[in-house]
C-alpha cells in the first residue's frame, strides 16, 4: 500500500489506491494534485465525473474517492474496499434525504410545491 507523505507528494499517482486511469479521471474534473483533494467532497467528485463523462461510473470509484480524500485528511492510507460499506451508506442518506423531499405533502410550501 502506498503512503507517501502527504506534504510533499506532487502526483495523483503516488496516492493509495490511484493508478493512472483515476488519476486521469480527477484530472478530467479539475483535480491536478493531490493537494487539490483537502476538504473535498468525495460524492461532488463523482457527481462531477459522471457529469463530464455523461454516465455514472463503477461504484467502486466512489470508494476510491472516498479513501484518497480521507488520506490527504490524515486518515492512514487503507485499500479502496474498506469503504465499500461507507460509501453504501453514505448513498443510502443521500436516497432517504431525496425521498423524503419527495414525499412532503403538496400543500407545504418549498420548492417544487405551491403554496395553498
Amino acid at each position: 500500500m502506498k503512503n507517501p507523505d502527504r506534504k510533499t507528494v506532487s502526483k495523483l499517482e503516488m496516492l493509495p489506491n490511484i493508478g493512472q486511469a483515476i488519476a486521469d479521471d480527477l484530472r478530467l474534473i479539475g483535480i491536478q494534485h493531490p493537494k487539490d483533494l483537502m476538504n473535498q467532497d468525495p460524492l461532488v467528485l463523482y457527481k462531477k465525473l459522471a457529469e463530464k463523462t455523461h454516465n455514472y461510473p463503477d461504484p467502486c470509484e466512489l470508494d476510491i474517492f472516498i479513501s484518497v480524500v480521507e488520506f490527504m485528511q490524515g486518515s492512514e492510507p487503507q485499500p479502496w474496499w474498506k469503504y465499500t460499506q461507507q460509501r453504501k451508506n453514505l448513498l443510502a442518506k443521500k436516497e432517504n434525504n431525496q425521498m423524503s423531499y419527495q414525499a412532503r405533502p403538496s400543500n407545504m410550501p418549498g420548492k417544487g410545491y405551491e403554496s395553498k
